[in-house]
């Protein structure tokens, strides 16, 4: 992992990625990220919550699944 120093006002490169350092206080830090629009950029903690979103879900069986929908009155 490489570790950078920056501040305020200052920024860094990761390939076509600009990412300046805006503003620094107390154990905050808020970053301006300038990407080309075709990248996604998502909070770490939004994908891990997706990925558990999805092995949950691919956890249950299509059987149970009817079964749910068909005690709602949708099957």
């Amino acid at each position: 992992m490489l570790v950078m120093r920056r501040r305020a006002g200052e920024s860094f490169l990761v390939g076509d990625i600009e990412i300046q350092v805006l503003e620094v206080g107390g154990r905050r830090v808020k970053l301006g990220i300038r990407a080309p629009e075709s990248m996604a950029i998502v909070r770490r903690e939004v994908q891990i919550t997706e990925s558990e979103n999805l092995a949950a879900a691919e956890s249950v069986s299509r059987g149970v699944i009817d079964s749910l929908l068909s005690r709602l009155g949708w099957r």
